[in-house]
């Protein structure tokens, strides 16, 4: 039986219809081979335009479905599931993008238009080779698996944990709280950081549903959404978690000293450490690196004094394997390192410091006890603050970091509030953006203890007779202007981790330009990944404050938990399957796939696809030297048709066309019904 296709070409509002002729579009449809109706609606995705699609599909007797509109990512599971409705097979439908592919892209409307022809012609050639599948259902397991401990991992594991679900929280560190264990203040309302982190900390150790599994990392993730299992790797602590007492004997006779990374650098710690007073879990962890003892030289004074008889250097490092149904990452940011901006004169001049060297030197348990002071004790008399050191810069990070501009606001409070009303300080900005719920309030109040700000990025910072000097140029006053200070703060920018891309891999999950992880959609997916039962929390997925964290956070816990109290997910077919009619028995494919997801059958010498770990990705169909690898939904006379269609773009394609892509169905009739309203 001949297919009946029908057409419908989507507005959406002017971002479509600004550009390109939808109603021409859908007169040129109407004339392709199998079109039985050709539509233009306002919006395609609204109510009344899945309708129209429904009713087409049953009073018309359509048995294949295109829809011209925004990208596939946005809406293609909404049109799916109108055909679902009105009985029509999911994946007899075939979603084409004429918005972000051509009416964004094309300034001229005339070629706007032409090229959505050719689009929506290759939409049509390809759809008649599309075939009916069928997704599966699995049950999923009800534990969730957070990664990274921070202020938004605790967040999720709470969320989840006071659902009623079980939590595995891996944090690499040796304790939790992330960077905000690190500050002192935060912005706007200026509550101590310690006050409202510690008692999460404190939550999350303490909650029996959250196993908390610290110095510890994710090596390996196998599976499928609802069903994937964790390897994780815990490092020796040299320390017995249970014997410990956290009486912090061994941390005072150790006789090891090193920067603190804790500290940023500012203060020292020893070989055997904890963070600071407030650590969770409060029982301090054994630098292997620095440690003499495990250096093969002679020390063990920690072990000889140690009251309970707590340290073990026989500890060794320890694989678990955990099964859970989803996965939230929650791997936070690192501080922008501003050494390679020389021009600050960080690593050159005593007194240039970072943003969280700042948070630490006035911190009340960091290295100077709460004291704002330069290098030789002093306190400074004038501070120069330099905003975007990273940030909004082509040569390093192009985005906004967010932060900067508020928490530079909170160094102005600080220091005057510390220091004294006659302490000078001076903010260089390139914008002042402050975009949260009071924070525009707290500039206005910073602005009224007389605090100076000056428009413009610094050119550089020297050292003149043992006085810093910023040279900037003031925009708004267009002149050079050089201010002398005893000390700069460098509002550094968040960054991702510099270990992304290795946690990308590890979890099947992709990086955007700015190489933080990339959700499904920045507007509606913002906590989702490509890779289903994979979900983002905090400054991972981009640059936050903390109540934006939290609340992206929430997000996350909300999705995971969605799965885990449904019980069961629909696994989508469009996987590889591989013919063993031809497959050779090379076995490439199975070096090659990411997912570990093809097993060789030895009695009949072929490559079998286990589909509850194949994730579609395509890479075996592409490298198969036989061509037996095929990806349902992506097979090659499809996507051969789809090309010969986008090059051809005529209702009639020239005979030698269409015989290299396989000819197309031919229908009985050719609607010419009227457009939608």
């Amino acid at each position: 039986m001949a297919n009946r296709i029908g057409v419908y070409v989507c507005h959406c509002g002017t971002n479509i219809a600004g550009k390109v002729d939808v109603a021409e579009v859908a007169r040129f449809a109407r004339g392709l081979r199998g079109v039985a109706v050709a539509r233009d609606y306002k919006f395609m995705c609204s109510d009344p335009g899945q309708e129209m699609i429904i009713r087409d599909i049953r009073e018309l007797g359509l048995n294949r479905v295109v829809v011209a509109s925004c990208s596939p990512r946005l809406h293609e599971k909404t049109f799916q599931n109108a055909c679902l409705r009105a009985g029509l097979n999911p994946f007899l439908f075939q979603m084409t993008c004429i918005r972000e592919h051509c009416s964004w892209v094309t300034a001229d409307g005339l070629e706007a238009t032409d090229k959505a022809k050719h689009i929506v012609a290759a939409a049509v050639a390809r759809v008649n080779y599309h075939e009916a599948l069928y997704s599966r259902v699995e049950k999923v397991h009800p534990d969730v698996l957070v990664v990274g401990a921070g202020i938004a991992g605790m967040q999720v594991a709470l969320d989840i944990s006071r659902a009623g679900h079980n939590v595995h929280l891996v944090e690499r560190g040796p304790s939790i709280g992330g960077h905000m264990a690190q500050f002192d203040k935060t912005f706007p309302t200026l509550d101590c950081a310690a006050c409202i982190s510690t008692p999460k900390m404190v939550a999350v150790s303490q909650e029996p549903r959250i196993n908390l599994m610290t110095y510890a990392e994710v090596v390996d993730i196998k599976g499928f959404v609802g069903n994937y299992t964790a390897t994780v790797r815990v490092k020796p602590r040299y320390v017995d978690m249970r014997r410990c007492t956290g009486c912090g004997l061994c941390m005072e006779k150790c006789p090891t000293k090193v920067p603190s990374e804790f500290e940023a650098g500012m203060g020292e710690r020893r070989a055997i450490y904890r963070n600071s007073p407030q650590s969770v879990p409060n029982k301090p962890v054994i630098d292997a690196a620095h440690c003499r003892q495990l250096g093969g030289k002679k020390c063990g004074v920690c072990a000889k004094l140690c009251p309970s008889g707590a340290i073990d250097f026989e500890q060794k490092e320890q694989l678990v394997s955990m099964d859970v149904g989803t996965i939230v990452l929650a791997t936070g940011f690192d501080v922008f390192d501003p050494t390679p901006l020389g021009q600050y004169g960080f690593g050159r001049y005593d007194n240039v410091l970072t943003g969280l060297q700042f948070e630490r030197l006035n911190n009340a348990v960091g290295p100077t006890d709460g004291k704002i002071q330069m290098k030789n004790g002093e306190k400074p008399g004038s501070v120069g603050i330099i905003h975007c050191v990273g940030s909004r810069d082509t040569n390093h990070h192009p985005y906004c970091s967010r932060v900067c501009c508020m928490y530079a606001l909170k160094y102005d409070h600080l220091i005057k509030d510390k220091l004294g009303h006659d302490t000078q300080v001076y903010n260089f900005y390139i914008d002042m953006r402050c975009f949260g719920k009071g924070y525009e309030e707290f500039y206005r109040r910073v602005q009224e203890e007389g605090v100076h700000f000056i428009r413009g990025r610094p050119a550089e910072v020297t050292d003149e007779d043992g006085h810093l000097v910023i040279t900037c140029e003031d925009t708004l006053l267009g002149r050079i202007v050089r201010v002398p200070v005893d000390m700069v703060i460098l509002c550094t920018a968040m960054t991702p981790r510099a270990d992304a891309a290795e946690v990308a891999r590890t979890f099947g999950i992709s990086q955007g330009l700015d190489r933080f992880f990339l959700e499904e959609h920045p507007k509606l997916g913002p906590v989702s990944t490509a890779t289903d039962g994979i979900f983002l929390a905090g400054t991972c997925q981009g640059p936050k404050d903390i109540p934006d964290a939290v609340a992206h956070a929430s997000g996350a816990a909300c999705q995971a938990l969605s799965l885990a109290a449904r019980g069961e997910v629909t696994i989508s077919p469009t996987i590889s399957h591989i013919d063993p009619d031809i497959c050779s028995g090379c076995k490439s494919c199975i070096d090659l796939c990411a997912y570990s997801a093809i097993e060789f059958d030895e009695r009949r010498r072929v490559a079998v696809v286990n589909e509850a770990m194949c994730k579609g990705c395509g890479s075996c169909a592409g490298h198969c030297p036989s061509g037996a690898a095929q990806i349902r939904h992506f097979s090659e006379r499809s996507i051969f048709t789809e090309l010969s269609g986008m090059l051809a773009g005529l209702p009639h394609p020239p005979a030698a066309t269409v015989a290299m892509a396989h000819p197309i169905p031919a229908a009985e009739t050719h609607g010419q019904t009227a457009q939608g309203a």
